[in-house]
């Protein structure tokens, strides 16, 4: 069996995480305080131990078996060349069978991730068919289960899948973990997390993190079931992925209006990422130990033969997904996971006033690093409509919205004395460089149109208030819908298709697929959002409702007084449930890899990379074990490095987040040091001959973390200082700054 460095593991053993799945939420109250969550009895990391179905596992499992050949766990039979090809089509559309919505959802999920454009790196640096363990045509047989973590009502219904390939040794036992990223199914990281480690042999837990794919159209009376089809409430039961709790005067007054998971769960799922990680594991385990698998059958009793001792278990993910990897490690009390490897994760850490982070003459103290993503994402969606129309971003990529939008933005904000200037170019000017003063960094200023094109900023700042305040869909918060939108922008009925096959294609975000966001309050009657009018007869994209999601993030109105009424019992729930999902940064000593872009416009350095490697610097002090990478000319969305503008500018973040998986395993496995926290860079390809398109991306323009980085490159923490130092400047490491 395999035993892993002695630096890795401590001599206690590890129990199983819960007894009862009905102290789950108590559990969750009381980690903070210091409460030890219980325990089952049974020990699952002692070999021979009896496998039982952990108690938070509702309902049955579903199994499946892929040849690698006319189907697969990777590529669900697509293959490398498949997934850069067309989308796969059901043959009946309006019907899609599971088979057809898994395979769909496997397409749609990969390309959301990675760039497969040609001369991106796929096919070359990554890809199905790419590095070690890879097959010539990158599909992978091997077994997949798919089952619901649930508190037994069916209002959870976290989906998890476990993954395990043909190439599995359980001599050399290996798991990996892969919530998704985003908002998304539970193949959300499937392009990411999955191939590594399918590739290497290992299984992979995933799972969706409670925040996808469900969708109720509350006037159709449809919802998702676990594998996607689309069934009746009724006929669903508790196989639904998600049924909204609403009122059902308010849903006849506004038909068509459709609920999402994540937004409308009333469950704040963030706050339990972490733990749904920590189960994802958990049920892993029971999966692997089954007779079928790599258990064994004692007179009718199954019983374990790979435990937490024997197997090797690696944290991962992306985005959201990283996020979740981080809250599980800092929740694994009893030693679950062995090491993290995370890329530009969304994590919130908790803010410490003596933290400062330099980067050159730059200099952010608190407020301006460490904000949670409901603040700052409220602030952008105020701020960047009217950013856009600065001259400096003229040509931006995907700089599409219509100039008479931004100037409308622009001009409301003037009269309520939210922006300086009586020009567009002045107004917009001022707001960008509010936005540069809230913690952004030059480099990500670029990457604002192309958000705000995609409405990043308005649908986060929706989805995520209506999350942590545990609100239902029937609140209407601020005013704020769900629909399909017919051509004058009104909301309509959904399209049939698009809604039978939005477990493949939709996000968990809208908008996405069939649904836009709507603006229940403008004039005329409800719009989408971005055309909607406001009070003041402005077509300047819902001022208003972006006003009102800052009020709740922030408990006071544009004049800085504390809100009263309605507003304030909203804005204390909103306030409460962000509080919720702020990470404590005590790793607890796990080795744990770090990287992130620094042209991240998502998920803003200083928000989440830098700041979190300080609040575990302050944290853990000289046992932490954490290596932070930040890579220049890397951005969030690789899949936006296919188009023109992007191509020229950013490498694949993608291509790091591999390195991140590579440097942790080979620590685990054979004692390889991790290099030292660094700035690396990332060179961008150089423009081709055609207008638009890039040399294709060689090894020379990703290059790795080196063992003896440069000192203008390396990241370091100076503890007499409370400071993060982003490349070293040529003061003394121990001088204390010239600003204090």
């Amino acid at each position: 069996m395999k035993t892993h460095p002695p630096s890795t593991h401590c001599s206690t053993r590890r129990r199983g995480l819960f007894a009862l799945s009905g102290l789950l939420v108590l559990v969750v109250a009381l980690v903070g305080f210091g409460v030890a969550a219980p325990v089952r009895a049974v020990n699952p990391s002692q070999v021979g131990s009896e496998n039982v179905l952990p108690a938070f596992m509702r309902g049955a499992i579903i199994r499946a078996t892929y040849d690698g050949d006319t189907d697969d766990l990777l590529t669900a039979g697509l293959g490398q060349a498949g997934l850069q090809g067309a989308a796969p089509v059901a043959a009946d559309p309006l019907n899609p069978t599971a088979a057809e919505l898994r395979r769909l959802a496997i397409y749609t999920n990969y390309r959301a991730i990675v760039d497969v454009t040609p001369g991106s790196g796929y096919g070359t640096l990554y890809g199905p068919a790419v590095g070690t363990g890879a097959t010539a045509s990158g599909k992978i047989a091997g077994k997949e289960y798919l089952a619901y973590a649930d508190d037994g009502t069916g209002a959870q219904n976290v989906t998890m899948m476990v993954q395990i390939p043909t190439t599995f040794d359980p001599q050399n036992a290996c798991l990996v973990t892969a919530p998704s990223s985003g908002s998304r199914g539970v193949y959300g990281a499937i392009g990411g997390v999955g191939e590594w480690a399918l590739k290497r042999g290992c299984a992979v837990a995933y799972t969706d993190k409670g925040t996808g794919m469900g969708y109720h159209d509350l006037t159709a009376g449809t919802v998702n079931l676990l594998t996607g089809e689309r069934s009746t409430v009724a006929d669903a039961g508790l196989n639904a992925n998600f049924v909204a709790t609403f009122d059902q005067d308010w849903a006849t007054a506004n038909p068509n209006r459709i609920a999402v998971k994540h937004a409308h769960s009333q469950q704040n799922p963030e706050a339990d990422w972490g733990l749904h990680v920590l189960q994802s594991i958990e049920f892993a385990f029971y999966i692997l130990n089954l007779p079928e698998n790599y258990g064994t059958d004692d007179g009718g009793t199954n019983r374990r033969a790979l435990v937490t001792d024997n197997t090797l278990v690696i944290a991962a993910g992306v985005s959201n997904g990283g996020g979740a990897s981080l809250r599980a490690a800092e929740l694994d009390t009893e030693g679950w996971i062995d090491g993290v490897a995370v890329s530009e994760p969304n994590v919130n850490p908790t803010q410490r006033r003596d933290l400062r982070i330099e980067a050159g003459d730059e200099l952010w103290a608190l407020p301006n690093h460490s904000r949670g993503l409901l603040d700052y994402y409220t602030f952008l969606n105020i701020y960047a409509p009217c950013a856009v129309r600065d001259a400096s971003l003229a040509t931006a990529p995907f700089n599409l919205v219509p100039a008479a939008l931004g100037d409308a933005r622009c001009a409301s904000l003037a009269t309520q004395g939210l922006v300086n200037g009586t020009t567009v170019e002045e107004q917009a000017a001022d707001a960008l460089t509010r936005i540069r003063a809230y913690g952004m960094v030059e480099e990500q200023l670029v990457l604002l149109p192309s958000h705000h094109a995609f409405t990043v900023f308005e649908s986060i700042a929706l989805l995520y208030t209506y999350s942590y305040g545990q609100f239902s869909v029937s609140d209407n918060l601020c005013g704020f819908s769900y629909a399909a939108a017919d051509g004058t922008f009104a909301p309509t009925a959904a399209d049939a298709t698009l809604m039978a096959n939005i477990f493949s294609t939709g996000n968990g975000i809208p908008p996405t697929g069939a649904i836009a966001i709507i603006n229940d309050r403008s004039l005329g009657g409800p719009l989408v959002s971005r055309v909607s009018v406001g009070s003041n007869g402005q077509a300047d994209q819902n001022l208003e409702g972006a006003l009102c999601l800052r009020r709740l993030a922030t408990g006071v109105d544009e004049n800085g007084e504390t809100l009263t009424g309605d507003e304030l019992a909203q804005s204390e729930r909103v306030r409460a449930g962000a509080t919720a999902v702020r990470a404590s940064g005590n790793l607890q000593g796990k080795p744990t890899v770090i990287v992130h872009g620094r042209a991240d416009s998502v998920i803003p350095v200083n928000y989440a990379g830098r700041a979190y490697f300080g609040l575990n610097q302050l944290v853990e002090g000289e046992a932490s074990k954490l290596h932070y990478y930040e890579i220049l000319n890397a951005q969030h969305f690789d899949a936006f490095n296919g188009f023109a503008g992007f191509n020229t500018r950013y490498v694949p973040i993608h291509h790091y987040a591999l390195e991140a998986l590579d440097l942790i395993y080979a620590h685990l496995t054979t004692g390889a040091a991790l290099p030292p926290s660094q700035v690396i860079p990332a060179l961008p390809r150089e423009p081709g001959e055609a207008a638009g398109t890039a040399v294709p991306i060689t090894e020379t323009n990703v290059p790795p973390a080196l063992e003896e980085p440069l000192r203008t490159n390396r990241i370091i923490f100076l503890e007499q200082d409370k400071l993060v130092r982003i490349g070293a400047t040529i003061r003394s490491v121990y001088l204390p700054l010239l600003t204090q």
